[in-house]
């Protein structure tokens, strides 16, 4: 899986990159896209996110993705090339929002917060944000449990998570710590709380809170 870094926000936040696949070797970024490309493809993306959050992801198909977003067919397909590329699109998409909420939102998520407020809305947003592409993630995952820990999107967070954890324990191992922040938010187990258990949001991340003080 390929990434596309850009530089970061000033303040020790990881950048932002593509987590969508692409082909090695395809030569230079394409041109910036034109207006009603861009429409269309939010259109598109909207539309199989509805698809998704309504059916799961098994029942997307890009002809009912063209229906619902009022788009040709044809022009999906030339778009995205199948469904498999279509939701990772879509996991991309989501990923660039959540990317760019807490690398340069506003504060307590993004810059400008103490790092312990920081850290605290980092973990919610992403229990959210897990919550939010259960279906497709853990689909993922059940595919390929170890491709997270490789995946962009994860180097991301870790990244941020070090650098968050570094400035609360300047001491501290960030790097393997950061690691083990992020542990609890594997897609099957989030599935499992969430679902199985029925938890509710607020108290995983009350429980997520009070593991990281166990020992304060």
């Amino acid at each position: 899986m390929s990434s596309t870094r850009t530089p970061g926000t000033g303040d020790g936040s990881a950048p932002l990159l593509t987590v969508l696949p692409t082909a090695p070797g395809t030569g230079p970024a394409p041109a910036p896209e034109r207006a009603d490309a861009a429409r269309n493809r939010r259109k598109i993306l909207d539309a199989a996110g509805r698809i998704v959050a309504e059916k799961g992801p098994d029942a997307v198909t890009m002809n009912q993705v063209a229906h619902a977003s009022g788009i040709g067919v044809g022009t999906v397909y030339r778009r995205f090339g199948d469904v498999s590329q279509l939701l990772w699109a879509l996991l991309d998409d989501r990923e660039r929002r959540f990317q760019e909420a807490y690398m340069s939102g506003p504060p307590p998520l993004g810059p400008g917060a103490p790092a312990e407020e920081r850290l605290d809305a980092f973990l919610d947003a992403l229990v959210d944000r897990v919550a939010e592409q259960r279906a497709i993630l853990l689909a993922a995952h059940s595919a390929a449990p170890r491709a997270r820990y490789h995946s962009g999107a994860y180097q991301v967070m870790h990244t941020h998570a070090a650098m968050l954890v570094s400035r609360l324990r300047p001491d501290a191992d960030a790097a393997l710590l950061a690691h083990l922040v992020l542990a609890p938010f594997a897609p099957d187990l989030l599935h499992h709380l969430a679902v199985e258990q029925a938890l509710p949001a607020d108290r995983i991340k009350a429980g997520v809170r009070e593991l990281l003080t166990l020992r304060a």
